[in-house]
């Protein structure tokens, strides 16, 4: 650098000048301390040997010309006793060059490693321009915009840890000139500068580059904080730990964002943002007010601002100022909500400050004032130093409610589809606010959803009922076989009555096991082993009998929490238990993809095989957006994930203990209907007596016959489709052709009749066999489009 304006910009040219500091040294010659008086004559010769010193220079090389001279002059500022122990430097201000500084100084840059270079932290380039700015107008104009910011170095010390340190400025030895090319500048320029802080374009149009001339020196006072700044970090972990229960809370916050702005009116509020419904709301404390809501719980964002205010708030996360109300009022005319709200309250000043953390906001800060100006854009920006504080204090806020909300929900519901959770949070802040309200019997609103479409499906193991009766049968005979040995063994030895009446049993039971086994003949052979056959062979072990060995055998295969022999039910219960946790996750992945497609609510249920509900419509989303088009693509989907999942089972098929088949159904309901939430029961069930039915059929369908035959409408290999109206028909036999020409559907496609259910008639089916595809099939789903498009074709 050969100049101090070298890459400089700013609105003034640089100049170092004692001019300020001789001066001080002209009244000193006149002390009645003949010390002082005699020093202050030697500085005025030294000075005038050196005239530059006191008219100014930008030339770097000045410095090095007169240094002996600038050492003398600075050494009242910089006194040798303290050099070692005060962090001090003359410099140029709002530039990083430093020509003097103590040895204490030196030395903590010294330590800091020969690559570091010292910056000014937490001040923007285009600041540094704006600061500069207020400063001209302090100097210049005598108008003071209190645009104060703490000013920090971060220094490594010499174990690599960085320290804090405070800069504050001593700038009595300064002074600023304008220049020919400076505006003149009236009150309405200052006026327009109050709301534009981030404008730097209007800055330099009304301060333009080097207009003005900043002759002098500051002397930087420095302080290590590091103590400081870590107590303020815990503080921002800890600040708001109930404390808003506090009746003197807000009276304390209010009283330090008055000093923190020297605004004595100031008033703060605050309001909650509600991402999913883009409203603000009221926190729930009497304690704090939203000016912006005024009496209202909540607002949509929408309605709440102008279109630019909505964009640097929510959008931008920026701060949002109005000086003047009345002045923004008449320029508006009006139309400005947030304005018209302020004014309806009197308020001539606001700021209005996004709390936000990785780009999503999460409340608005509200500071309002009676004072026209007195809350600016420039002002504003002195919050920077509070923010982390406050948004320590609303993430703890937000998550104390957000628990609230959810104990609440666990207690009055159950575990909520995201598609649907934003009614049951509406439901429970409307909960929550009637308690603050005082009510000692809150109410929980009811939950309900009209005109939604349903969709049933279901993947189940045939023959589950008798796989389990088999299972049953062969460990009651295995274990009947051991018992019978033992007591055949123990009649050899000791011939009591005892023994062949145990003996006749057995055999009535191993009778009765392969000719009529009924719903309670394992419930009554089970209670024969404990009651009869266990308490015989413990008092039998206790004799040390010739059939201990038998004994001991015979209860080392029995399991030990069910005391009964557990092997074919567990190789049968083991299989049940995989075939719904595969079919479950596979099902639980594809619903990502269709929730993609559209939002629904969607719950599924492990029986002997996987059930699941669907329902979708205008009034789960919120949005003006459902069309039917949505509708056919879940259908589509349904039809081709019931197909996956019976891919994915018969692939897996040999892995299982046990070998099982499965079958799938879908069920069809032509018009949209109501689902409620069930308090009492914890999950969403059908609206109203006419769509009841559809809980009837739902329920009963699976085992119903097909017309005319025993058999039934769902089968081993085949995807039943069941339907009432002749549309349904037309259009799954679309789906059925479409997906027949992917390979996914075979060529044997029946139309059924079914027999009728208890109060339901009509009903029919479409019965489609499945071709069942490897693993490595890559297409996840078609939609409705690709069928259009197979149509057209």
């Amino acid at each position: 650098m050969i100049d101090l304006n070298d890459n400089i910009n700013l609105p003034f040219s640089l100049q170092i000048s004692f001019n300020k500091l001789i001066q001080r040294y002209e009244a000193l010659v006149n002390s009645d301390d003949p010390f002082t008086a005699a020093k202050a004559r030697r500085i005025l010769q030294l000075q005038e040997d050196h005239p530059e010193l006191k008219d100014g220079f930008s030339k770097i090389s000045v410095l090095e010309q007169h240094k002996e001279a600038i050492q003398i002059l600075l050494q009242d500022s910089f006194s040798e006793v303290l050099t070692l122990n005060e962090i001090k430097t003359a410099s140029v201000p709002y530039h990083n060059f430093i020509f003097n500084a103590t040895k204490r100084f030196e030395n903590i840059i010294k330590t800091a490693g020969p690559d570091f270079e010292l910056v000014i932290k937490n001040m923007p380039e285009n600041d540094w321009y704006i600061l500069s700015c207020t400063i001209i107008m302090s100097f210049c104009y005598n108008f003071n915009t209190n645009f104060k910011r703490p000013l920090y170095y971060e220094i490594p010390d010499e174990n690599g840890i960085i320290r804090i340190y405070r800069i504050t400025y001593n700038a009595d030895f300064m002074e600023i000139i304008p220049t020919e090319a400076a505006p003149k500048l009236t009150q309405n320029d200052f006026d327009e500068l109050l709301d534009n802080f981030e404008n730097i374009d209007l800055w330099k149009e009304k301060f333009p580059p080097n207009s003005y001339i900043s002759k002098g020196f500051v002397i930087s006072n420095i302080f290590d904080v590091t103590d400081d700044q870590s107590i303020s970090n815990i503080k921002t972990t800890l600040i708001g730990n109930n404390k808003r229960q506090d009746k003197s809370f807000m009276a304390d916050f209010q009283k330090v964002f008055r000093s923190l702005l020297a605004v004595t009116d100031l008033e703060v509020g605050f309001s909650i943002f509600n991402k999913e419904e883009n409203t603000l709301m009221k926190v729930h404390d009497s304690s704090i007010n939203s000016f912006l809501l005024k009496a209202k719980e909540q607002f949509k964002c929408e309605n709440l601002f102008c279109h630019y205010s909505y964009d640097k708030i929510l959008k931008s996360k920026a701060n949002f100022a109005i000086s003047d109300v009345d002045k923004s009022f008449k320029k508006s005319e009006g139309q400005s909500p947030q304005i018209k709200v302020l004014k309806e309250q009197g308020f001539k000043s606001a700021i209005f400050a996004p709390i936000a953390e990785e780009g999503e906001l999460l409340a608005v800060l509200e500071l309002v004032s009676k004072t026209p100006k007195a809350l600016n854009s420039i002002n504003a920006n002195k919050l920077l130093g509070v923010m982390p504080f406050i948004l320590s204090a609303v993430k703890r806020s937000k998550l104390d409610e957000e628990n609230l909300i959810q104990a609440i929900i666990q207690r009055e519901c159950t575990s909520i589809h995201p598609s649907v959770k934003w009614k049951f949070e509406s439901a429970a802040r409307q909960f929550m606010q009637e308690q603050y309200n005082g009510n000692e019997n809150p109410s929980f609103n009811k939950i309900s959803f009209d005109e939604v479409y349903p969709l049933f499906g279901q993947i189940d193991v045939k023959g589950s009922s008798e796989a389990r009766n088999s299972a049953t049968q062969k460990d009651l005979a295995l274990q009947l076989t051991l018992v019978e040995k033992i007591v055949e063994k123990a009649i050899l030895n000791e011939r009591l009555p005892i023994f062949e009446q145990l003996l006749f049993q057995i055999k009535s039971y191993q009778v009765a096991l392969k000719d009529s086994f009924k719903v309670d003949s394992e419930q009554k052979v089970t209670h024969f082993f404990k009651h009869e056959i266990e308490p015989l062979f413990r008092f039998q072990l206790k004799t040390k009998s010739s059939i201990t060995e038998d004994i001991e055998d015979y209860f080392s295969k029995v399991d030990t929490n069910l005391e009964v022999i557990y092997y074919y039910r567990k190789n049968y219960d083991d299989t049940i238990s995989l075939i719904n946790k595969n079919m479950s996750t596979l099902l639980d992945k594809k619903q990502v993809e269709a929730q993609a497609m559209y939002p629904h609510f969607f719950e599924r249920f492990k029986t002997d095989g996987v059930e699941h509900n669907m329902y979708i419509g205008e009034s789960i989303t919120k949005e003006d957006s459902f069309n039917e088009l949505y509708l056919y693509n879940l259908r589509l989907w349904q039809m081709q994930v019931m197909i996956d999942m019976e891919t994915a089972f018969y692939n897996k098929q040999h892995k299982y203990p046990i070998a099982l088949d499965v079958a799938s159904m879908i069920l069809v309901f032509n018009q949209p209907l109501s689902i409620r939430f069930r308090t009492d029961e914890k999950h969403f069930d059908v609206d109203g007596t006419y769509n009841a039915r559809y809980e009837v059929v739902k329920k009963r369908v699976d085992k119903a016959n097909i017309k005319g035959t025993d058999e039934r409408i769902t089968a081993k290999g085949k995807l039943a489709i069941v339907y009432s109206q002749q549309e349904d028909e037309y259009e799954y036999l679309k789906y059925v052709r479409f997906l027949q020409s992917k390979h996914k559907l075979g060529d044997e496609v029946e139309i059924l009749e079914l027999e009728d259910l208890q109060g339901v008639t009509g009903l029919k089916a479409i019965r489609v066999n499945i071709l069942y595809q490897d693993e490595t099939n890559t297409k996840q789903f078609y939609t409705y489009d690709d069928l259009m498009n197979t149509i057209k074709s």
